[in-house]
């Protein structure tokens, strides 16, 4: 009997989880996997494009819920997934298990829609907290997490974390990290690539900049210190930041642009796609960044990250890898940003399980 998952991505985050997930169920004969676009992201390079570079199919399903408040697009979600799986897959038949990957809105709202139709939800990249109830990726996990029988875990703590919340045991499963995966499945494909030479750039002489959480762009008094220690270090290490939308919206609007005193090299580009962003991160001589992936990445590639959060949800980066947190204080960050240029900062390990084949793992199981 075929068993039918509905497989579900939203956002640029879920794509790098899911492709490497869908390469590996193609070995079971018995498994339909299809794919459920939400449309949570739309924009060319934060959604299409990552099909193209990442070898995914395009999808089964779209629900094309676009943007809006987070109770907007999560209830939209809910509705549109709802409707979706009740008709069934494409050719008939019904869900047998819905699989989300990571924390965005359209990873619990498809979980909740599952759930209350019945289907059991399985959870990739369960079990990681940051105890930050203000963070609506938090919120997000925890709800997730609470509805899925079957969590797939990146790391131990997240293992630690889903017991003391009272998870049985045989729903637990540690497989390692499928960004990883995707990540060195790509990565001699990206540096092919002439990403370093149409920006001017040398390997190991250039960092990269990523900011895009709220807590880090929305407000003026956050965002205009940090560009500010930015743009003084790049007098001396050039730096390039690919600026999220919302990023761009706020510097244009806080007037900060105006407020770079020209003497920096902190270069400024649009949304990348994640072939030539994978080519600046791992040639790079550090990272600046909030981002929970990058994190990740810059461990698996040995590189140095400042990671401007007061907390993290992936702490094995921080005690193994080579993050270190800096929060939005501007001083941390500058401290962070010159033992890396002096050669004073700490070296770091790859966690064990982040070996390229954890979707080989988690497809092992959701084939059982």
């Amino acid at each position: 009997m075929i068993r039918h998952l509905a497989c579900v991505v939203g956002a640029r985050p879920n794509f790098m989880k899911m492709a490497p997930v869908l390469r590996a169920l193609a070995a079971y004969g018995r498994v339909r996997p299809v794919l459920v676009h939400t449309g949570q992201h739309y924009d060319e390079n934060l959604s299409e494009v990552f099909f193209r570079e990442l070898g995914m199919p395009r999808p089964d399903v779209h629900l094309e819920v676009g943007s809006g408040t987070h109770g907007q697009q999560t209830a939209r979600v809910i509705e549109r997934m709802e409707a979706a799986l009740a008709q069934g897959p494409p050719g008939g038949g019904r869900y047998d298990r819905v699989v989300v990957v990571g924390d965005v809105n359209s990873t619990m709202a498809a979980a909740l829609a599952a759930v209350k139709l019945g289907i059991p939800v399985a959870h990739v990249e369960a079990g990681l907290r940051s105890f930050d109830r203000s963070m609506p990726e938090e919120i997000n996990r925890v709800v997730t997490d609470a509805v899925s029988d079957m969590l797939f875990v990146s790391e131990p703590a997240g293992m630690e974390n889903l017991r003391r919340e009272g998870h049985p045991e045989e729903q637990l499963h540690l497989v390692g990290n499928v960004m990883i995966d995707t990540l060195r499945w790509l990565l001699p494909q990206a540096q092919r690539q002439d990403t370093l030479d149409r920006h001017g750039l040398e390997p190991g002489q250039y960092g990269v900049v990523t900011l895009h959480r709220p807590a880090t762009v929305d407000r003026p008094e956050t965002l205009g210190p940090l560009l500010a220690v930015l743009d003084e270090a790049s007098e001396e290490l050039p730096l390039v930041f690919p600026v999220h939308p919302r990023t761009r919206e706020r510097i244009t609007r806080f007037g900060l642009a105006a407020r770079l005193d020209g003497k920096g090299r902190l270069k400024l580009l649009p949304p990348l796609g994640y072939l030539d962003f994978l080519a600046l991160t791992s040639q790079a001589r550090l990272v600046v960044t909030d981002s929970g992936g990058l994190q990740e990445e810059s461990t698996a590639l040995g590189i140095p990250c400042l990671t401007a959060r007061p907390n993290t949800e992936r702490p094995i980066t921080v005690h193994e890898g080579t993050s270190t947190l800096v929060g939005s204080d501007p001083e941390r960050l500058r401290t962070g940003l010159r033992a890396i240029l002096e050669g004073r900062y700490k070296r770091g390990t790859c966690p064990a399980l982040w070996d390229g084949r954890a979707a080989e793992r988690i497809a092992r199981i959701l084939a059982q």
